[in-house]
C-alpha cells in the first residue's frame, strides 16, 4: 500500500521526529516514531517504548498513554469502545505509520496490525516487512 501524499509527510514527520530524538540505532529509531506518532495525532504520547526487528518483523511496545477521555470510559467499564476507537484510528493513520517504518527500515512495509490492552494499558504495532532479497 502506497501512502497518498498526506500519508507521506506525516510518514516524514514522524522519522524526523524520531531521528532527533534516537541514539541513533534503528530499534530506538521505531520506538520514537510510534511515540510520535501518538504524542501527534492523539495528543498524548506513551509513557515508554521499546522496539524489536525479528527478521521481516517489526514490534513496538508502549506503556501508558491513554487519553483522559478514554480512562475516563475505561472506569465506566467501556474497554470496547476504547480500543475500538483506537483500532480504528490506527487504520487511518496505517499510510503514515507504514510509511515511516519503510523508510525508517529500507524496507517494504507489507502489513500492518495494532492492537491495545489494558491493567496495564499497552499498545502494540506489529509490522511485516517485504522478505530482504
Amino acid at each position: 500500500m502506497d501512502p497518498d501524499p498526506d500519508s507521506r509527510e506525516a510518514a516524514d514527520e514522524l522519522v524526523r521526529a524520531a531521528r532527533s530524538a534516537s541514539d541513533g540505532s534503528l530499534r530506538a529509531e521505531l520506538a520514537n516514531a510510534m511515540v510520535a506518532m501518538k504524542k501527534q495525532f492523539y495528543g498524548r504520547g506513551p509513557e515508554a517504548a521499546k522496539a524489536w526487528i525479528l527478521d521481516d518483523y517489526v514490534f513496538v511496545a508502549m506503556e501508558g498513554g491513554l487519553t483522559r477521555n478514554e480512562e475516563t470510559l475505561l472506569a465506566d467499564g467501556k474497554e470496547d469502545v476504547v480500543r475500538q476507537y483506537r483500532l480504528s484510528f490506527q487504520s487511518t493513520m496505517s499510510g503514515a505509520t507504514m510509511g515511516a517504518v519503510s523508510q525508517l527500515t529500507g524496507r517494504k512495509v507489507l502489513t500492518y496490525h495494532s492492537q491495545i490492552v489494558f491493567d496495564p494499558a499497552r499498545t502494540f504495532e506489529i509490522f511485516v516487512l517485504e522478505p530482504e532479497a
